[in-house]
């Protein structure tokens, strides 16, 4: 095998194509297509936090069941999801300040259900969540930390742009800037360990692959 054979087949090379394929997808998600045209309204921005508040409500609760799954051979991992749980288990109601700021009920945000995407995002979260060592999490991981620290912030940006908003009605976007780029860079120095051996790469692969199209769904079907 040539050394232009083995670099290709690394693992972060791999995860790369998945974080293209997945950039390619969300330029046609329609409420970020009008984002980007400028023709995003406030309707859109507050639909858009009621069907996120709805899944990442979740987070917390299935980064904990992946923690309470790792054995004592993956004792780092289950401490670094302990961690993980811990700083995000509040970020929700950072999103619920957000959407009363915009006018919405908080009332009805919590009586809210997940859309389609979103009830397919986290029953597969969860899923995944409860197997013995559930390395593949990874990648979801590389996927949902990636979205915040590489595009929430330009998501907020964009927003106040076009329709005026304040920071503290975006504060739940541009706080995930500094928060998931902290994040990210500790997941590179487990993708880099030697935890990570062939059949985890795959799992982490192939668990990025899913929760990158689950995540773009629940952005395709809000409301529904």
């Amino acid at each position: 095998m040539t050394i232009e054979a083995v670099e290709e087949t690394t693992l972060n090379t791999r995860l790369a194509r998945v974080w293209e394929e997945l950039e390619e997808r969300l330029e046609r998600v329609p409420i970020l297509k009008r984002l980007a045209e400028g023709d995003v309204t406030l309707e859109d921005y507050t639909r858009l936090l009621f069907n996120l508040r709805q899944q990442v409500v979740d987070g917390t609760p299935w980064i904990s069941r992946a923690a309470s799954n790792f054995d004592a051979e993956h004792f780092a991992l289950r401490s670094a999801a302990i961690r993980h749980a811990e700083e995000e288990h509040r970020d929700h109601l950072m999103l619920e300040r957000d959407y009363v700021a915009v006018g919405g009920s908080l009332d009805d945000l919590r009586r809210g259900r997940k859309n389609i995407g979103s009830e397919a995002l986290s029953g597969y979260m969860f899923h995944y969540a409860s197997r013995p060592n559930p390395i593949g999490l990874l990648g979801a991981m590389f996927v949902i930390e990636g979205l915040g620290a590489k595009r929430a912030a330009g998501w907020a940006g964009r927003f106040q742009e076009v329709l005026g908003l304040a920071d503290n009605q975006v504060h739940f976007m541009r706080y995930h800037q500094e928060a998931d780029a902290q994040h990210t860079g500790a997941l590179d120095a487990i993708l880099a360990s030697d935890l990570i051996d062939d059949d985890a790469a795959d799992e982490i692969v192939r668990c990025a692959q899913v929760v990158a199209r689950l995540y773009a769904l629940q952005l395709e079907e809000l409301d529904r």
